[in-house]
């Protein structure tokens, strides 16, 4: 099916909220779970708020050249190191028509003249999206647990490892953010870092774990939008401090709620931890990336908002 791959305008806006908001919402009721977003057609358009104030101009569409209707959406992250793949999203009715071949194609083009690899977290229960992904040369890297905890109304007043040395982010801090997640993932983010801690949208945060040294041995951002509640990204040298942040940011912003966050499953300990304070797994994922990749050094947790990484 001839589709014309085109850069995302405002004029979209809506349509691709609603394309999002269907194609998940669908691909969830047909394996027997609950939809993502609510019956509200713009549920959905925080995609496009975010990332139109983050940075304006990365997201594309594929659009059938015959109806005009928009068969598919996705966002990409340029980044020093990466190209970050987005949220991508089909039409229930293209599926198959190759519509998310066509926005892939695109996206790796981009990566190509740049000679940067493209990493993106996809769902490893969606068997499609992974069979396109590899398809096109991506390769797993890592495997997240996404874990929903229902963070008690009276906060976690327990006491925290390291919950003392969790402060939160300044600008002062970016460059040091930015070389800690160099040292741990390979890749870095300061566009992302700054967008939080300025946060425009009043929705975000961002934390620091700062070592005795002074050092920054972790941080974290989170996210609490109306449409969208999750803790993470979080990079850290180790598990204490990914605790310790993942905790904070939980017992600050989520009390009497449930919030979502992504765990590396070789991170055993912490998961362990996380499951004793009544963490459930909800869904598992998985870091791939297309081009060179440096095993990570500690740990690092994707976000659904930002998705950067």
């Amino acid at each position: 099916m001839p589709f014309e791959v085109r850069p995302m305008s405002p004029d979209d806006r809506a349509e691709v909220a609603s394309l999002i908001q269907v194609s998940l919402n669908f691909w969830y009721r047909l394996h027997g779970r609950p939809p993502i977003f609510s019956g509200d057609p713009m549920a959905a358009d925080v995609f496009f708020e975010v990332y139109h104030a983050l940075e304006p101009g990365c997201g594309i569409v594929a659009q059938d050249t015959a109806s005009g209707l928009l068969a598919g959406s996705c966002f990409f992250h340029p980044r020093p190191h990466h190209v970050g793949l987005g949220i991508m999203n089909v039409h229930p009715n293209y599926f198959g028509t190759g519509a998310g071949s066509a926005l892939l194609r695109y996206i790796i083009g981009l990566a190509e003249q740049e000679a940067k690899p493209v990493r993106l977290t996809s769902s490893a229960l969606n068997l499609d999206s992974f069979s396109l992904y590899t398809r096109h040369g991506f390769v797993p890297r890592q495997v997240f647990q996404d874990m929903v905890l229902v963070v008690p109304a009276g906060g976690l007043s327990d006491a925290q490892t390291g919950a003392a040395r969790v402060r939160d982010a300044t600008l002062h801090d970016v460059a040091a953010m930015a070389q800690l997640e160099v040292a741990v993932s390979g890749i870095s983010r300061e566009l992302d870092y700054r967008f939080a801690i300025e946060n425009p949208l009043g929705c975000f945060h961002a934390s620091v774990y700062e070592a005795e040294s002074r050092s920054i041995d972790g941080f974290v951002l989170s996210c609490t939008h109306r449409s969208f509640q999750m803790v993470g990204p979080c990079v850290a040298r180790s598990e204490r401090e990914a605790e310790a942040l993942i905790l904070g940011e939980l017992d600050r912003f989520f009390r009497g709620r449930p919030a979502l966050f992504l765990l590396p499953a070789d991170q055993a300990a912490l998961v362990a931890r996380m499951y004793d304070r009544g963490a459930r797994n909800v869904e598992l994922h998985l870091c791939q990336v297309r081009g060179s990749f440096k095993p990570f050094a500690g740990v690092s947790t994707p976000a659904f908002l930002p998705e950067t990484g």
